[in-house]
């Protein structure tokens, strides 16, 4: 496939399972894309090695995470910028990330 057909998820946190189901989805959906997930482990130190082979192989990269703005998905943007991997424009990156904003939460001893 070629690297605009491939999409690449990169998962923080415990969204793993749900990333897998979607690109099982996306696969079945539309078989001209292929779908690779990916499982951060970690946010610090980011895993470059990672993260260069990813934006390398795929023409979009989505980071998924369950933080809101200033995350994962902002880390890994900066780290991505800094290493030129957006110069060319060929690769399109985009963090599913919380709304910035408050909501409504319960006490800790409400959700324990």
């Amino acid at each position: 496939k070629e690297k605009k057909d491939r999409v690449a998820v990169l998962s923080f946190g415990t969204r793993l399972h749900e990333a897998l189901i979607a690109a099982n989805e996306v696969e079945e959906k539309d078989p001209d894309i292929a779908v690779t997930v990916a499982d951060a482990r970690f946010m610090k130190p980011l895993d470059i090695d990672m993260i260069r082979e990813l934006a390398d192989e795929n023409g979009v990269l989505i980071t998924v995470e369950e933080g809101s703005i200033g995350g994962f998905g902002d880390h890994v943007l900066h780290f991505l910028t800094l290493d030129g991997a957006l110069d060319d424009g060929k690769l399109k990156v985009r963090p599913m990330v919380l709304p910035d904003s408050y909501f409504e939460a319960g006490t800790q001893q409400e959700q324990y």
